[in-house]
């Protein structure tokens, strides 16, 4: 099968629609980030790419602080309503019904209808080309308490995230595994189940040898293989 090429383009999908929070001089903001993720496990760390022109913009490199929310896919179309209109002229939180709660760690708000939110301190601001990357520490995490199972692991298959792919939003399909799923080892049957199946599989080809030899045995025929040999008194 042949291949089609293109220059070089932003193609990498998908990635997470998330709805970033700030706040700067007494006013709150949510806008859609699409280009973030994660640049470091220790210290957590994470990123956000965002346009100059944006008014979320002055905010973030005021505060030096924002929330990343991660949001289910039933809100996809708040979701893409705070990627196109700007918080300079509405008020995103009073058309939308998002409803904000307090950050722990920083001056900021984050979304209550969020399934996980992570709060961030701007550490460096990179300029890259149409966007600005936000490098941020990750000073705290919060998720839903619904998300947990009796041993407190999160699950967060039980939202149903958003993805983004190419200007369409997605839903998260079905589970195909966990990490590490590919270098198990299959495990084998206990030595003791396994003598016993092996036993029983040899007398059960034992019976059928036995079976197949008494339908299978021939009728004694003389030397020479003429007919049968017919009795007589005398002894051979």
């Amino acid at each position: 099968m042949g291949r089609v090429q293109w220059k070089g383009s932003a193609l990498l999908a998908p990635v997470p629609p998330a709805l970033v929070c700030c706040r700067a001089d007494g006013e709150d903001n949510v806008f859609t980030v699409g280009w973030t993720g994660i640049v470091s496990t220790h210290p957590p760390r994470t990123y956000i790419s965002v346009r100059p022109q944006r008014h979320s913009y002055a905010m973030l490199r005021k505060s030096g602080v924002f929330t990343v929310n991660l949001m289910p896919a039933a809100l996809w179309k708040t979701i893409d309503y705070c990627g196109i209109f700007t918080g300079a002229r509405v008020d995103k939180f009073a058309r939308t019904g998002l409803l904000k709660a307090q950050a722990t760690k920083i001056d900021c708000p984050y979304l209550a209808q969020s399934a996980l939110c992570l709060e961030c301190r701007i550490t460096e601001v990179l300029p890259q080309g149409t966007h600005d990357m936000f490098l941020a520490e990750i000073v705290a995490v919060s998720a839903n308490e619904a998300l947990l199972d009796k041993a407190g692991r999160l699950c967060l298959e039980r939202v149903g995230l958003a993805a983004y792919a190419h200007g369409t939003y997605f839903t998260l399909g079905k589970p195909l595994g966990r990490f590490g799923d590919s270098a198990k080892k299959k495990k084998s049957a206990p030595q003791g189940k396994t003598q016993t199946a092996q036993t029983q599989t040899a007398k059960t080809q034992n019976a059928n040898l036995s079976d197949k030899g008494k339908k299978a045995a021939p009728q004694s025929r003389n030397a020479r293989g003429g007919a049968p040999a017919k009795k007589t008194g005398k002894k051979r």
